[in-house]
């Protein structure tokens, strides 16, 4: 009976084997259909947003075991061991000669994985998108102090420059200090100038910082008549706006610039004795300062009607500071705080009485001027 049983089966056995290879055949296209329409995903939208890579590939492993599992349960056991053989064969011979599931592919996976999983930055706010002043403030508050004076009036800005330059020149008081310069007091030799921005109602920390930018060939030869860029930025280091200074002979000029668009000027009038500047806003002339020379260290901005617009001030800072050093200490004056500014010492600063407060373009020009002044009457311990 057992010989009977033998040969029935064998008989039996070629039907047997030609279903479990249809079966065998039609799992294999499954997974290739499977295979391609995660290609075809990812060739069309496989972004964060429409396609989780990760899912596809879980619900594609599942296409395949349920149809696995079918296949399983049609033939004997000799059968499901030869079609695990069969598909595995085809499909690792499939992954050796299709690229679509080559390293590089799983690597682009891998990679669209980890964007998905990166967190995203703050935008970066552009500052043609201002609607007032107090936008630009919020930016630059992180480590700033607020301005002193609110953007009322001829503060307001009026253009992308002026709401650039805003933080740094929004306030009642500037206090620019002339860092030392060591190399030139012990060995004569000419660095470029730094200086620090304290707003006087601020004094804890600075509000800008002014660099210069020159040849050190042309500081060692040229002296005070060398040619200089200067970059005055905030207390982030921003750059807001810069001063650029030519080679003069007789007289000197100082431009003020935002952005590369020159807003202003000063030049300087010879005169034996006496220290007179012109200041222009474009082509226009708004202020004039005629100091008197000598031992006289304000300067007064002062308009066609001899009205009173800004002041600039050279402190005194000591013998030693003086006689020895360059490191000068200039006040800016432009009117005053506002009362909710005015706190612990700086209630004591005595405010300045001006005729009308001064633009925003018109207090870079301000700024300018304070530079040109310290290189050209202050700055004797370079040379000539």
């Amino acid at each position: 009976m057992n010989w009977v049983k033998g040969l029935r089966r064998f008989i039996e056995f070629p039907k047997a084997s030609g279903e479990i290879s249809k079966c065998s055949t039609s799992q294999y296209s499954v997974a290739n259909k499977c295979q391609n329409g995660i290609l075809d995903a990812k060739r069309i939208s496989l972004s964060p947003r429409d396609i989780d890579v990760r899912e596809t590939l879980i619900l594609a492993k599942n296409m395949v075991l349920r149809h696995k599992l079918r296949c399983s349960s049609e033939g004997n056991v000799l059968g499901a061991r030869q079609y695990a053989r069969t598909l595995s064969r085809k499909y690792g011979q499939s992954s050796q000669n299709d690229p679509d599931l080559s390293r590089d592919f799983l690597a682009q996976l891998w990679l669209l994985e980890k964007r998905m999983n990166r967190p995203r930055g703050r935008p970066r706010l552009d500052i043609d998108e201002y609607a007032d002043f107090g936008e630009i403030d919020d930016v630059t508050s992180a480590r700033q102090p607020p301005p002193s004076q609110s953007a009322t009036g001829s503060l307001r800005p009026t253009s992308v420059e002026e709401a650039q330059v805003a933080p740094l020149l929004a306030r009642s008081n500037l206090l620019i200090t002339r860092d030392i310069e060591w190399a030139n007091l012990m060995l004569g030799f000419e660095q470029a100038n730094r200086y620090a921005v304290v707003d006087a109602c601020y004094p804890q920390s600075p509000v800008g910082f002014i660099r210069e930018e020159s040849n050190v060939i042309a500081r060692q030869l040229l002296r005070l008549r060398r040619p200089f860029v200067a970059y005055i930025t905030d207390a982030l280091g921003n750059e807001l706006f810069r001063v650029r200074r030519p080679f003069w002979w007789i007289t000197s000029s100082i431009y003020a610039e935002i952005n590369g668009k020159e807003v202003g000027v000063v030049h300087r009038r010879w005169h034996l004795w006496r220290r007179i500047y012109d200041l222009y806003l474009g082509n226009k002339q708004f202020a004039v300062v005629e100091n008197p020379g000598f031992w006289n260290w304000t300067f007064t901005l002062k308009d066609i009607n001899g009205e009173v617009l800004a002041q600039i001030d050279r402190d005194w800072r000591g013998f030693g500071f003086e006689i020895l050093t360059d490191a000068g200490q200039y006040v800016i004056r432009f009117g005053t705080a506002d009362p909710s500014a005015k706190t612990g010492p700086a209630t004591l600063i005595q405010e300045l009485e001006v005729a009308r407060p001064l633009t925003l373009s018109e207090r870079a020009v301000a700024v300018a001027l304070a530079v040109s002044l310290d290189n050209d009457y202050f700055s004797r311990h370079g040379g000539w």
